[in-house]
Order: C-alpha cells, then sequence, then structure tokens
C-alpha cells in the first residue's frame, strides 16, 4: 500500500501546515514583545514614573515571558518529525495559559497607555 511502512500506520504528510503554524507562534510571540518593549519605554519616557506604573510594567514583563515559555513549547512540539506521528494537541492548561496571558498583555498594556 502506497504511503504506509510495512505493519504500521500510515507515514503522516503534513505539508507545511506545521511550518505555518510555528511561523504564527513566533509571529504572536514577536507581537507580545513589541508591546512589552513600548509599554517599558512609555514608562520610561515619563519624567516621574509612579510606582504602579513600574508594577505594571513588571506584570506586564512576567506575562510575556510567560507566553513566551507557552509558545516556545508549542514550537517545540510541533517540531517534531512527520514519521513520529502527528503532533500533540495543545493541553488545556497551556491554551488556557497563552489565553490568560494575552488578556494580561492587553489589559496592562492599556492601563499603562492610558
Amino acid at each position: 500500500m502506497a504511503g504506509t511502512e510495512e505493519g504500521s500506520t500510515p507515514v503522516r504528510d503534513p505539508g507545511l501546515q506545521p511550518e505555518r503554524t510555528r511561523m504564527a507562534w513566533r509571529r504572536t510571540t514577536l507581537s507580545c514583545a513589541v508591546a512589552v518593549v513600548l509599554a517599558w519605554r512609555q514608562v520610561l519616557l515619563t519624567l516621574e514614573p509612579t510606582g504602579t506604573e513600574v508594577v505594571l510594567v513588571a506584570l506586564l514583563v512576567l506575562a510575556g515571558l510567560a507566553f513566551l515559555t507557552a509558545a516556545h513549547t508549542r514550537m517545540r512540539t510541533l517540531a517534531a518529525p512527520p514519521s513520529a506521528g502527528p503532533p500533540r494537541t495543545m493541553t488545556a492548561r497551556t491554551a488556557l495559559l497563552t489565553t490568560a496571558c494575552t488578556l494580561i498583555l492587553v489589559g496592562l498594556g492599556a492601563a499603562i497607555v492610558l
């Protein structure tokens, strides 16, 4: 039978989908990094940053690092060779973490700008 190895399941042919997904994760991670840097810049350009602004930026950096960790873990999972079978689906914990980090980045970024 074409496309199968003897005595095993069919070989996975993912095409370019895993590469597109990894690139999407990289773009999202880059966007988060830009948001953190711009918020940090906004606070640094303030003549007298308040303690609240500094705390918000620190929380923003922590949320960005958490998102970066989750994204890197997911990209490594997707980088598995096609012969290893389909990549594991994202766990509910990782999905919740990335969603929470995104919402935190949006909320804190808006709080710093306003």
